[in-house]
């Protein structure tokens, strides 16, 4: 790893996780970054000199969410379902929270510092108080919970799920949590400091609440589900990233997207603005942190085309490999790229379900008696994966006919 620590063009593109960037803090006072990988790694990067200070190594899997304490310690979970908190300059965690049962996706602390709240796909969000004890368990949610965020006054909890719920849970006394309907399964969500919830949502849009969780209205932003959401600190920007690679930057007031910022084409999977409240911070798939100037909307460094860091440049116009574009952070396709978050696929017409050496299936997916085919294949994208493979860690999902077949002859071709 330390080999690989880099600086792109302007000192502006950081460089040294092995996989996909799922997610990114930064301090408050913006001289430090920490990103969390499919790599299994978390670094703590230093803004101010362009430089790795420490990789955190720790969960077995993918590190799915991070973040930054007050007093400088850092906050690291992941899919073992894990919540790590870092002391600067140690190279083990000086402390593991244990009590999820599913991978966690969501992290975020509390206003005064106090307390670290977690979303997991045990449909779960969890509130531990960093001063010891057991964490508030908040149960409700009837699909994954994508994402956790604080209100302004820490009075509240706020989480969205792939059930297409806002739920937005009282701290204080045992109010029943007040819930909103989305209009589709959401990803993200942020609260503004005047108290207005924003999510984003796997139908493209960008959708907004009041603070009592009432409807206010709906930007669509993308032709592709939205999985990453950030707001400036001052309330007035939004961005949100799409599975596609595109980044809508909206004004917050008028709900209207600005512009849109357009990398390699790959997905960006988190984002972050620095306290200038103009530029922001991305990381994706193709394993780099890049910034943006959101007001010209042009990176701060020249980007790379597809070439060679995209998996998919040798099948431009392949609607298959267009659809594959969501896979391209948990499965690699060819036989030297190894595991990701989930197994490699290449070769997988003819094999047995979780029977491919190296990756660490769940005993559920074990039991299962399915050999894939494209006829298999296919029916796990039209039932989706927590029916058709009950047990999995694989995302709930479901594609469309014609993407499906494209998907499928896709894949014929390339994991031979």
């Amino acid at each position: 790893m330390a080999g690989t620590l880099a600086l792109g063009p302007a000192a502006a593109q950081l460089r040294g996780h092995g996989g996909p960037v799922r997610t990114i803090a930064i301090a408050h006072d913006g001289r430090t970054l920490v990103s969390g990988s499919f790599d299994a790694a978390a670094i703590r990067w230093s803004l101010e000199h362009n430089q790795a200070d420490q990789v955190l190594r720790f969960h077995e899997s993918a590190v799915n969410a991070v973040a930054i304490l007050p007093d400088g310690r850092v906050a690291t979970a992941g899919e073992d379902a894990r919540i790590a908190l870092w002391q600067p300059g140690q190279s083990a965690p000086a402390r593991v929270l244990q009590g999820h049962g599913g991978p966690i996706v969501g992290l975020v602390v509390a206003p005064d510092g106090n307390a670290l709240a977690s979303a997991s796909w045990d449909r779960t969000v969890r509130l531990w108080p960093l001063a010891g004890g057991p964490p508030r368990v908040f149960e409700g949610h009837r699909q994954n919970v994508n994402a956790v965020a604080f209100t302004p006054d820490g009075e509240a909890l706020v989480s969205a799920g792939y059930d297409a719920t806002l739920r937005i849970w009282p701290l204080r006394g045992a109010e029943a949590p007040k819930i909103a309907a989305a209009s589709a399964p959401l990803n993200a969500v942020a609260v503004a400091p005047d108290g207005e919830i924003i999510t984003a949502g796997a139908d493209g849009a960008v959708s907004f609440f009041s603070a009592a969780g009432a409807a206010e209205g709906r930007t669509e932003v993308a032709q592709a589900p939205l999985v990453a959401l950030a707001l400036s600190r001052d309330g007035t920007l939004i961005a949100a990233a799409s599975i596609r690679g595109s980044v809508a930057i909206l004004d917050r007031g008028q709900r209207i997207v600005l512009r849109v910022l357009v990398g390699p084409g790959l997905p960006v999977w988190s984002a972050a603005f620095l306290p200038d409240n103009r530029t922001l911070i991305t990381g994706g798939a193709d394993n780099a942190i890049r910034r943006w100037d959101t007001r010209t909307g042009e990176p701060i460094a020249a980007l790379s085309a597809a070439g060679p860091e995209d998996p998919l440049a040798a099948y431009a116009g392949d609607p298959g490999a267009q659809v594959y574009r969501a896979c391209i952070a948990c499965h690699s396709l060819k036989p030297d790229d190894g595991h990701r978050a989930g197994p490699s696929l290449h070769g997988i017409f003819g094999r047995r379900i979780a029977s491919l050496p190296g990756y660490n299936f769940s005993e559920a997916l074990k039991r299962l008696d399915i050999v894939w085919t494209p006829e298999t294949l296919s029916k796990l994208f039209e039932l989706g994966p927590a029916r058709y493979t009950p047990g999995t860690k694989m995302p709930e999902q479901h594609v469309g006919p014609d993407d499906r077949a494209a998907l499928i002859e896709f894949l014929k071709k390339a994991t031979r």
